[in-house]
């Protein structure tokens, strides 16, 4: 499986904000982005260069990729297929990308980050309507019904220490922490998904 082994603070910092990829990390004052709110290489504290149009729908598309944990190719997949899909394509590339189980085991709480929830998957804890998914790309549907395998060993105090971190569930999931279950409601609407791209950008850019 092709994942991105790059240094996670290094695309916060690159990016400019919390993009949350390190879990627990990004709570504290070991926060990359407060300890070094610049881009990183030699010339990150120097004069920035001009934001150009092209430079701009550039980092929104990879600002979305790097919060969703996403490679390139996975990601101009998304786009391919929300561009097919009717409706507003900006609106059908993040609903496609919130409907994976990776994401949506980190929007329930269940897993610190959207890395570990992968990993998490991967190991085959977790269970949609009660068979065993191992694929983080896997696309879950409404009234999916998703249950982390208490059984495992240490399992249930990793899960525990992801759900003190999580803010809130987002309206379209419903998470029960004291079983480790969640539904996923219904499909998530644009205004449901709180994430800090322009979306608009990342389709402009593809367009061309």
């Amino acid at each position: 499986m092709a994942r991105d082994t790059s240094a996670q603070c290094k695309q916060c910092r690159r990016e400019g904000l919390k993009l949350f990829l390190k879990g627990e990390r990004c709570f504290t004052d070991k926060c990359a982005i407060d300890r070094r709110g610049y881009p990183p290489g030699e010339h990150g504290r120097g004069r920035r260069r001009k934001q150009s149009e092209y430079l701009m729908q550039l980092r929104e598309k990879q600002k979305a990729r790097r919060y969703y944990g996403l490679l390139e190719k996975q990601f101009h997949n998304y786009y391919e297929l929300a561009n097919r899909q009717p409706g507003i394509t900006g609106a059908n590339l993040l609903r496609l990308l919130e409907l994976r189980l990776d994401n949506v085991v980190c929007r329930l709480g269940f897993g610190a980050s959207r890395r570990q929830a992968r990993q998490l998957i991967r190991h085959g804890h977790f269970f949609v309507n009660g068979k065993r998914v191992d694929i983080p790309s896997f696309r879950v549907r409404p009234d999916d019904i998703i249950t982390v395998n208490a059984t495992a060993e240490g399992l249930r105090n990793v899960v525990e220490d992801a759900t003190d971190l999580t803010a809130s569930v987002p309206p379209w999931l419903q998470a029960d922490h004291d079983n480790l279950t969640g539904k996923v409601l219904r499909l998530p609407e644009r205004e449901d998904i709180d994430v800090p791209v322009q979306e608009q950008l990342i389709i402009e850019l593809y367009s061309k």
